[in-house]
């Protein structure tokens, strides 16, 4: 991804589906203009979800994600339809492409499972070469098209726009938390963990919209910041810092300074603040042995002293004083089942879009099991979640 690239977790994901040789791929070939997907007449090309980025207007950026054929055989066939129905569970937006004016009771199934998690969908009726009905004629989320000669493809775009494109106000990181030309002081510690010659994806969002917001984005080591607070020539209206440094960064910064951490931003940025602040409290009822989920919406290289694997479970029993059993996933694999575990403690979901985070939460809720963030635990466990709920209004009640 280029440095100028908008991330995965910004990006609207609209899954295409359907049944093996129903033209798919071809269908993203002729969205995009661009051959990025293998077409072939051999049923079951696809046989992995592969993601393509893309700029759609008036959406913007997305991804578009092709999957596996639906109707695929055999042991190794009904892993490749799993693979789909779980790219369905994170996708913004649904496109199922029929064959023709065919509907199998595989595409019924299939839909069935869009409508019933209220995805935005579109039904796409492919390889209408010769076709009798215009596809104005057809409801406003269905179309006939012809990948193969390019038949509505620009019609399919534009409502594409209409049907995904989201009218409402994107929630601020920061922004609408502060004023014009407010100083910002943002902690970022540079140790082991820190990845080389960049910083971290919240940082870099946080950053831009401070500067979005007219304001002035401060960014220190925690090293440095006893000197640069006393070096500003006013006090800053809030520091965030990474929440790693919490603890000392909570002792260096004055009490009548806000203090967050970008965790706990990305909370309130994907819309789950509320419930992870609801939630941190259940690490007081652990037990000896409970199980406990660290989850992770992305994969890197874990360091020796990695935050998830390490930091936060030697932190969580230090404050329990139980010997507790974690677990840990990444990436796209979050289970489905989480009726084992006490508690589950999830990343800030930089990397994945807000439609998935709250998906995540939804599944702890369903099964009664609390899930708060990573920032959220680290506070309260060193007794700061008070002084950082002074920042959000939402949080002042609790």
């Amino acid at each position: 991804m280029s440095m100028n690239a908008t991330p995965s977790g910004e990006r609207l994901h609209i899954g295409i589906f359907g049944k093996r040789n129903a033209g798919k791929s071809s269908l993203i070939n002729a969205i995009t203009g661009q051959s990025l997907a293998v077409v072939s007449e051999v049923p079951g090309t696809t046989t992995d979800p592969v993601s393509k980025a893309m700029e759609l207007l008036p959406i913007g950026p997305i991804v578009l994600i092709d999957t596996p054929g639906i109707d695929d055989e055999g042991e190794l066939g009904k892993e490749r339809v799993k693979k789909s129905y779980q790219v369905l569970r994170r996708v913004d937006g649904a496109i199922l492409v029929l064959n023709g004016r065919n509907f199998s009771a595989e595409d019924k199934r299939l839909l069935h499972a869009i409508k019933e998690q209220n995805i935005p969908y579109m039904l796409v009726h492919n390889k209408c070469e010769d076709t009798i009905l215009e596809s104005e004629n057809l409801s406003g989320n269905e179309i006939e098209v012809s990948a193969k000669t390019g038949m509505h493809i620009n019609l399919l775009r534009e409502r594409m726009g209409k049907i995904f494109y989201k009218t409402d106000a994107k929630q601020r990181i920061i922004a609408d938390l502060i004023q014009p030309k407010d100083f910002v002081v943002l902690v970022v510690p540079i140790d082991e963990a820190a990845p080389k010659g960049r910083l971290i994806l919240p940082q870099q969002q946080t950053i831009r919209d401070v500067l979005e917001a007219g304001a002035v984005a401060i960014t220190t080591k925690e090293t440095e910041l006893a000197a640069t607070l006393s070096s500003l020539e006013k006090a800053p209206a809030v520091v965030v810092t990474d929440s790693q440094a919490f603890e000392i960064v909570n002792q260096i910064v004055p009490q009548e300074i806000p203090l967050t951490s970008f965790s706990i931003l990305m909370a309130r940025y994907k819309g789950v603040l509320l419930q992870a602040a609801q939630s941190v409290m259940a690490v007081d009822t652990l037990q000896e042995k409970d199980r406990v989920l660290i989850a992770e919406g992305c994969t890197h290289h874990r360091q020796c002293n990695d935050i998830g694997t390490c930091k936060l479970p030697k932190w969580i029993e230090g404050y329990t004083g139980k010997k507790l059993q974690f677990e840990f996933c990444s990436g796209s694999e979050f289970p489905e089942n989480v009726q084992q575990y006490k508690l589950i403690v999830h990343c800030g979901g930089c990397m994945l879009q807000e439609r998935e985070v709250q998906r995540r939460l939804s599944v702890a809720q369903r099964q009664n099991v609390p899930m708060t963030n990573y920032g959220m635990l680290i506070a309260y466990i060193h007794g700061i979640l008070k002084r950082s709920a002074t920042l959000f209004p939402d949080l002042k009640k609790i």
